[in-house]
């Protein structure tokens, strides 16, 4: 008998369900005996509570379009995770004691880069573990792409396509907040895709005076409007050379809901400009997946199964040169993926004439 456990952890996005089909598909078809799959609830809190439901084939049939995640998820902090739950308990040690209490052969995890490094340390303890990379920010290191991202720039770009017109017709200045918070992958590609005038990412800190010129520059050469694509992380050159701890203390007192709304407001004083934001939100994370996704996803749950059928443990799924391939846990748990300032998109984008504010 090969008994598995499967669980979502995270933000949800589009292609979770696709993705688990994919490795349900591939151990039931192709297993030599008798399969049980345990589907634990709302992501390590179903692990942490045993709080779970058996599943078999049909239940994972008629999901490959479907958004979200038939188990639910939940976002259970790895920097609290060692810590003792409100009732004193050990939620590793109820973790390891939920796997081995149900005799499980293998628990497979999806999520992204605060479930891996959970996931990662849930191996050192002796479980067998495989991870797919899932996180519509591609953040994960390891990994060329993860599922949900583009589904997540195909909601974005359409966005941005629809502020387009009304932009025009206004002769206005839009701000599109792109999710995003530690990464502008999502901002990055949903702007040159959409064909955004100023993109604004963590990684390349603006100069507000440089995003005034541009939109200047613009009117000048006679374009009524421009269109920002700004990540909910994006930072000014300013609050890039403050501490974490310092950083954190202006946000807090930030009279501005987000940094679109306080760039609306300085870019509206030095323009006089009309500004407007819009925040698709969680949008960008809802919905049916694209069918790059739908494809993706199952290539990945179909290696993870294969993984499981031969006994391979310790490792996440991810894709590398256009190849699917398995990565030590150990080299993902920790580490971030972010768009580098010189990278040859970013070059490209700057040939285009796209402004990053730098």
């Amino acid at each position: 008998m090969l008994r598995i456990g499967m669980l979502t952890s995270g933000g949800d996005c589009q292609a979770l369900n696709a993705a688990m089909r994919g490795v349900v598909k591939t151990i039931y078809n192709n297993s030599k005996e008798d399969v049980e799959i345990f589907g634990f609830l709302a992501g390590y809190r179903g692990l942490i509570y045993s709080n779970f439901r058996m599943v078999t084939g049909k239940d994972f049939s008629g999901i490959l379009t479907k958004g979200g995640t038939i188990l639910g998820s939940s976002r259970t902090p790895f920097k609290t995770i060692e810590e003792p739950d409100e009732n004193g308990l050990d939620k590793v040690e109820a973790m390891v004691h939920t796997y081995h209490k149900l005799n499980l052969d293998c628990l497979v995890v999806l999520g992204g880069n605060g479930t891996h490094k959970t996931a990662n340390l849930l191996r050192t303890k002796g479980l067998n573990i495989v991870t797919l990379p899932k996180t519509i920010d591609n953040d994960l290191w390891g990994t060329d792409m993860t599922f949900g991202f583009q589904s997540a720039v195909d909601i974005a770009t359409n966005v941005i396509d629809c502020i387009h017109t009304t932009a025009d017709s206004h002769r206005r200045v839009f701000i599109v907040e792109v999710m995003g918070h530690k990464t502008g992958w999502l901002t990055l590609n949903a702007g040159m895709a959409s064909g955004a005038d100023i993109i604004l990412i963590p990684e390349i800190p603006y100069d507000i005076k440089k995003i005034v010129k541009a939109i200047k520059r613009r009117q000048e050469n006679g374009s009524g409007f421009t269109i920002l694509a700004v990540a909910e992380g994006a930072i000014s050159k300013e609050d890039a050379q403050l501490t974490k701890k310092e950083y954190k203390k202006k946000v807090e007192k930030r009279v501005h809901p987000t940094v679109s709304y306080e760039l609306a407001k300085q870019i509206q004083d030095e323009t006089g400009l009309e500004v407007r934001v819009t925040v698709p939100g969680h949008m960008q994370r809802g919905g049916s997946p694209c069918p790059y996704d739908r494809v993706f996803a199952s290539r990945l749950g179909s290696e993870a199964g294969k993984l499981i059928l031969k006994g391979e443990y310790g490792f996440m799924v991810g894709y590398k040169n256009r190849e699917i391939v398995k990565v030590p846990l150990e080299e993902v748990a920790g580490k971030l993926k972010t768009v580098d300032p010189d990278a040859t998109i970013v070059k490209e984008a700057k040939m285009l004439g796209i402004c990053f504010g730098d």
